[in-house]
């Protein structure tokens, strides 16, 4: 015997359905409000493990603003692991940017700056290791990165959300390598 839906029913399956649309255009949103509202940034970085591209379409990333030195965390209390924190990085027009200091609150960053948000992977005796999110990039199948005629550096533009997300929007190289 079928089963009768009443219109309670129907109101709800419709409900569902316009709540997992409206997510859906809500993600894709907030990609593209990052980048059209967001500060850019440049960042250096390097493959890590081009090999493991033979077998998957992403690779990961290993910033130079992924370590700072010990000396830039401004907390009040020392640093931890897995600690949430807040990095300001110097900028200046078509230049990389580069850690000004280490933040355990939130900040303002003045003209020239930019924060992104992060958190603490490691703390060595001089250094923390700082972890953003960024580190996963997918690699288009004629990327240069993929076709193995690139090495490190790459220059990563990112944009950064005023609301604080960020997202990666452009891979280059920094320099031009010899072919191999």
């Amino acid at each position: 015997m079928p089963t009768r839906h009443t219109p309670s029913h129907r109101l709800l399956l419709r409900l569902l359905v316009a709540a997992q649309v409206l997510y859906v255009l809500g993600v894709a949103g907030a990609g593209y409000a990052t980048t059209a509202y967001g500060q850019h940034i440049a960042l250096a970085t390097t493959p890590v493990d081009l090999h493991g591209l033979q077998y998957e379409s992403f690779v990961r990333l290993h910033y130079t603003a992924a370590e700072a030195p010990l000396t830039a965390w401004r907390g009040p209390a020392p640093p931890q692991r897995r600690q949430a924190v807040y990095v300001l990085l110097t900028t200046a027009p078509d230049s990389l940017a580069s850690v000004a200091g280490v933040y355990a609150q939130e900040l303002k960053p003045a003209a020239g700056q930019a924060v992104l948000r992060g958190w603490v992977t490691d703390v060595y005796a001089h250094t923390l290791g700082l972890r953003y999110n960024l580190e996963r990039y997918y690699v288009p199948g004629d990327s240069p990165l993929r076709l193995g005629k690139t090495g490190p550096p790459l220059r990563v533009q990112v944009s950064i959300a005023p609301w604080g997300q960020a997202r990666i929007e452009s891979v280059r190289l920094l320099r031009p390598t010899a072919a191999r």
